[in-house]
């Protein structure tokens, strides 16, 4: 057991193996099942929790645990982060964020109210698809904010590209306020899913 919990590839392999003997188990007691619009629909929202957990436990370390932590590492200590944690981080942290938006958009699409979700439901004025569109919108703001100002700015902020240091420093602020903005709206975000599911 040793040996699998070492390593972190075999872990993941053998965690999916245990989530597809369940599904398989649980869908064979409901007298099986087919791929079918209800099958795809499951298995988007089921892809869309997964790397939303990702995407926003991310934000969250990285605003709960690093930026907060960073002032009491020795200065000695702070290349570790910068150069080999931080970097990793940000690689799961913003395809999260690309496969959140992209499983999104699947799932509205396979249950048929992307379109009305995404104009908040102005004209059929269906409640739930208000909610989760406003979550949508939400959801598609902080994806932009980490790909198009998050990330470029921790690229110069990491010394990935190299920059003046008056350039560094402000994309280092740059990058902290917008994750900080994506804090924000995490919650909000959150509870408007939770509540198309849950409250209509």
């Amino acid at each position: 057991m040793g040996n699998l919990l070492s390593s972190l590839s075999k872990t993941i392999h053998v965690s999916l193996a245990i989530a597809v003997l369940l599904f398989l188990g649980l869908f064979y007691q409901n007298d099986g099942f087919s791929f079918d619009a209800l099958f795809w629909s499951w298995f988007a929202r089921f892809v869309h929790v997964v790397v939303g957990i990702m995407w926003i436990g991310l934000l969250w370390y990285f605003n709960f645990v690093q930026i907060p932590n960073m002032a009491k590492i020795p200065d000695e200590q702070k290349p570790a982060i910068g150069k080999v944690i931080a970097p990793a981080a940000l690689f799961y942290f913003r395809w999260g964020a690309a496969f959140t938006v992209l499983s999104g958009l699947a799932l509205a699409g396979l249950n048929g109210y992307l379109h009305d979700a995404m104009t908040l439901s102005i004209g059929s004025g269906i409640p739930k698809h208000t909610a989760i569109g406003i979550g949508m919108w939400l959801g598609l703001v902080m994806a932009f904010n980490v790909w198009f100002v998050i990330w470029p700015n921790q690229k110069r902020a990491l010394g990935i590209v190299e920059c003046e240091p008056d350039l560094k420093a402000k994309s280092a602020r740059t990058a902290m306020l917008f994750s900080r903005t994506n804090t924000l709206l995490s919650i909000p975000m959150l509870l408007t899913m939770v509540a198309a599911q849950n409250l209509y």
